[in-house]
């Protein structure tokens, strides 16, 4: 169609006796402005995109090409694809020293659990900092507040010697323990994930829970059957952050699990690559393309309330 437009204005000026040459280079002035405009507007917004992409996806790409490649070295996966096999898969579920499949079970199971919980008990917390009335509320919101600001390895050493005491009273709170993990990781979160579900909770009018009140409703039968379903995105948000600090925590895990075979992935994945004489990139990325399946799995089953979830929580 520009073509067209180009040898009409270059008929029309050759029969008004202008010149042709200079009407074409007038057209091909008049398109660069208009690309020059469009680049300037939404133009370079499509330049930003292809360079977030490009540098998102290669870390990707490179990660499962290094699972693909036998070779199990970082110089032999520079090449993308270059060799191509499954081998590496099929020995991750084969080594009698690194069971690898004891280590996907234990971090699914400790991640839901954990998840769960956490959304549970940081529900409950936020529902009564935000609906209740007691003495010692703000001090209680303000401690949620100054917890934050301290990272949770901080509190390794002191995780372990209490564990440590603990597991002499109750063995299953002790170390090596899986349920002793768990506990950490709640009480780890627990302010974090407050605070946030507490600005959510805001958000729900009160009027709400009055009109529930007057109908004879308690504070159990309004959390459990108005304000939990309102506030299912931020529920949301909080099972998806809580289970992929889950999956990808190293520090706290690997000092309270000790046995190979209650592990989680993080901590058991190190130890293809920890070894100076016996490193194996090849396990080691397949190992984390397969970890990253779960978390895939339920970010794309809870997309649709990540965005409503995180902006509605940060109104407050």
């Amino acid at each position: 169609m520009t073509n067209t437009t180009d040898e009409t204005a270059a008929r029309g000026a050759k029969k008004d006796g202008a010149d042709p040459a200079r009407s074409h280079m007038q057209a091909s002035g008049s398109r660069f402005l208009r690309h020059g405009r469009w680049f300037r507007r939404t133009g370079w917004r499509h330049c930003v995109a292809l360079v977030a992409c490009a540098f998102a996806g290669f870390p990707i790409l490179y990660i499962i090409s290094a699972s693909l490649n036998q070779q199990g070295t970082l110089m032999s996966a520079n090449s993308l694809f270059s060799s191509v096999t499954a081998g590496n898969y099929i020995q991750l579920f084969h080594l009698p020293e690194q069971p690898y499949g004891d280590w996907y079970i234990n971090t699914i199971v400790i991640g839901l659990v954990t998840a769960i919980s956490s959304v549970f008990v940081g529900a409950l917390a936020a529902y009564a900092f935000s609906r209740l009335r007691f003495r010692g509320r703000r001090a209680g919101l303000l401690i949620l507040i100054l917890l934050q600001m301290f990272p949770q390895i901080l509190s390794i050493v002191a995780i372990y010697l209490l564990l440590t005491d603990m597991g002499y009273i109750i063995p299953a709170l002790g170390i090596d323990s899986q349920l002793a993990l768990i506990c950490v990781y709640l009480g780890g979160a627990l302010g974090t994930n407050t605070y946030l579900m507490y600005g959510f909770f805001n958000t729900v009018p009160k009027e709400i829970d009055e009109a529930a009140k007057i109908d004879g409703a308690g504070h159990a039968r309004i959390f459990f059957t108005i304000i939990l379903p309102l506030v299912t995105p931020i529920l949301a948000v909080i099972a998806l952050l809580s289970f992929i600090g889950t999956v990808s925590e190293y520090a706290v895990a690997s000092t309270v699990l000790v046995s190979p075979n209650k592990q989680t992935l993080a901590v058991g994945l190190y130890a293809f690559v920890s070894q100076q004489f016996s490193q194996n990139w090849g396990l080691f990325s397949a190992g984390a393309v397969l970890a990253a399946i779960p978390v895939v799995i339920l970010f794309l089953f809870l997309q649709k309330y990540i965005v409503s979830g995180l902006t509605a929580g940060s109104i407050k």
